[in-house]
């Protein structure tokens, strides 16, 4: 009876223990916001803002409990939204054409590959 009791807590134990664990954000709004910025200067062609910065940018969106939003903003006036996921990092790219009024699926990214080593 002692050895069931003692395996009841440490089961206990274990499963509250990977409850923590497991809700815990493995993606930060700082590593969110670093991921996207380094794809988006990797990705799309920033010379045109050398003169006047203000017409690109990256900043942060709106945040859900599950994901990030961060936004891109092109000298062309179009914005892709990037959807961050929380828990694993999938990050979905929703484009935006104001203009038109055009919005469309842009694909998606892994952001741990566009993190710094020392982040992963």
């Amino acid at each position: 009876m002692k050895q069931f009791a003692l395996s009841f807590v440490f089961m206990a134990f274990l499963l509250c223990s990977c409850g923590i664990n497991g809700t815990k954000s493995e993606i930060t709004a700082e590593m969110a916001y670093e991921g996207v910025n380094n794809y988006c200067h990797s990705t799309y062609d920033w010379s045109i803002a050398k003169g006047n910065p203000s017409i690109m940018y990256v900043q942060m969106g709106e945040e859900t409990d599950s994901a990030y939003q961060v936004v891109f903003r092109s000298y062309t006036g179009a914005f892709v939204n990037f959807y961050v996921d929380k828990a694993s990092g999938k990050t979905r790219m929703e484009e935006y054409v104001p203009t038109l009024d055009i919005k469309e699926e842009a694909g998606t990214i892994d952001i741990f590959d566009y993190l710094k080593k020392e982040n992963n």
